[in-house]
């Protein structure tokens, strides 16, 4: 798949096919992806903690009520990064976890998976929840679930030139 097409194809999938495998090459491939990803002065902060049983999946989805469709995908994949709350405010690690996150989604589109990014931070009581049943002291930043697609979402992005300033 060319990397325009992945860009467009991309959706946020929230049905998945419950049980459909994800195949450990392709796990790494696509971990290896968001490893590539840029970051600041190359510090990689990222950490990923891969959810795949399904107590740790229920208790993901306790205390984040916006990913329960990672009951249905074969995996979650939490981003983290070092430091403290207010440190990590302070720092481009967020900017540097989202850029692994859509190299992580885009590499997964591309092996045929679907993937939706969820939220954590900067929601300083979801982040401690989520760390708390990941085992980290690390900010959870999003967790992404990865699976095999069970729909087909129509696409609602599109260029909106009212959103573009030219100085």
């Amino acid at each position: 798949m060319e990397l325009k097409e992945a860009i467009r194809k991309r959706r946020s999938i929230r049905r998945y096919v419950k049980g459909a495998p994800l195949a450990e090459e392709d796990l790494k491939g696509i971990l290896e992806a968001a490893m590539m990803a840029p970051s600041a002065r190359n510090g990689r902060p990222w950490e990923f903690v891969v959810v795949e049983s399904e107590e740790k999946k229920r208790e993901v989805v306790a205390h984040h009520p916006y990913c329960r469709h990672l009951l249905d995908a074969a995996v979650g994949i939490v981003v983290t990064v070092p430091g403290g709350y207010d440190k990590v405010a302070r720092e481009f690690t967020p900017q540097d976890a989202g850029a692994a996150i859509e190299n992580l989604m885009l590499e997964a589109l591309d092996r045929g998976y679907g993937t939706c990014w969820c939220g954590i931070y900067p929601d300083p009581a979801r982040s401690a929840e989520i760390a708390k049943v990941i085992g980290t002291d690390r900010i959870p930043i999003g967790i992404v679930t990865l699976g095999k697609a069970d729909e087909e979402p129509a696409a609602r992005g599109y260029y909106d030139e009212k959103k573009v300033k030219r100085i």
